[in-house]
């Protein structure tokens, strides 16, 4: 029964803080006057004034992103667990964040200013740059005797690799550096409408393809020769959990830069609390993560007010302890051995 509230209470809590976060910023907003102009919006009675240019033209589209950010991030995780068969894996803790980053950040400098619109240019580098991660420390952890041991270091020595990489590239890269620098801390300070459209058909693919491969990423919990006896194809499941893991996460550090931990720690808090089951685990991620991104991104922009902190800072603040917890945990539960 309560697994079964769980969705439920994720959607209206995710809901509220978005309609919250609406009015919170350097001009407040009551909720109530907050929820008449959407409401006026809707009904395309909008006023176009001043608060309607905050509300819908700066703020929405933010927030829109952050869910949309968010909810990708912990959709990644989950395929990423699936996919090693490990809780402790997400797409930053193996190195997949920083390979997408190594990506965007070589293809901003080779295309700055060659092409009228970069952009979609970026996100193709950054995508090549997340598969090719995903793939490589696949590759190097699955023939492992110790398959969650061997992930973390493959995934430690592929991330520490490619932030050398992307260290030596910032080192050419001139006058971009401030900006590339700032742009890599993570945050949603560019957000806008055009960012929306790019983000929320990614997160919809994803989401539908992991719901859809949900009874077989549920057989291969019991391990992959028993899930073949099942009649499951695994080297099909492998395959889109590797696009799940690193086309999202590509996506999201192509337009936000690197936000960490939230595709590891709310699948993993996801589990606890409604179990391993993927029909419900792929949802209940997808709030939380959306949740998680939303309240972290307006307290962002509003701490420090007028002036903004990156969001992947405190992602990583609130992420980091958490992953040393759940490892000790993971430690004291194996024992010796």
């Amino acid at each position: 029964m309560r697994s079964r509230l769980v969705l439920p209470g994720l959607a209206a809590l995710l809901a509220t803080c978005c309609l919250l976060a609406l009015g919170v910023g350097s001009v407040h907003v009551p909720p109530t006057e907050t929820f008449h102009r959407f409401w006026a919006a809707l009904c395309g009675r909008g006023t176009g004034d001043l608060f309607d240019a905050i509300l819908f033209q700066t703020r929405l589209p933010r927030i829109i992103l952050a869910a949309a950010v968010g909810a990708s991030l912990a959709l990644a995780g989950v395929a990423a667990q699936s996919l090693f068969q490990n809780p402790l894996a997400g797409p930053h803790v193996i190195g997949v964040s920083n390979g997408a980053a190594l990506g965007a950040v070589a293809g901003m400098l080779i295309f700055a200013g060659r092409m009228g619109d970069s952009h979609w240019v970026v996100t193709l580098c950054s995508l090549v740059g997340g598969i090719a991660t995903t793939f490589g420390v696949f590759v190097l952890a699955r023939r492992a005797r110790h398959l969650g041991y061997a992930l973390l270091l493959a995934g430690i020595a592929v991330g520490a690799l490619c932030a050398a990489l992307t260290a030596g590239v910032l080192y050419l890269s001139g006058e971009q550096l401030a900006n590339i620098v700032f742009w890599l801390m993570g945050g949603l300070w560019r957000a806008n409408w055009r960012e929306v459209e790019m983000v929320v058909p990614v997160l919809l693919m994803t989401f539908l393809m992991l719901r859809f491969f949900a009874p077989e990423m549920n057989a291969a919990l019991i391990g992959e020769r028993s899930a073949r006896d099942l009649g499951v194809n695994v080297t099909r499941l492998q395959n889109v959990l590797i696009g799940a893991v690193a086309i999202p996460t590509a996506v999201v550090v192509s337009l936000t830069g690197v936000i960490g931990f939230i595709g590891l720690i709310v699948p993993h808090l996801m589990r606890m609390t409604v179990g391993e089951d993927h029909r419900r685990l792929v949802p209940a991620s997808a709030l939380g993560g959306a949740l998680l991104l939303v309240i972290a991104d307006t307290a962002a922009r509003t701490l420090a007010a007028p002036a903004e902190v990156p969001v992947g800072i405190l992602t990583a603040l609130i992420g980091a302890p958490v992953f040393l917890w759940l490892l000790q945990r993971r430690m004291n539960r194996g024992g010796s051995g």
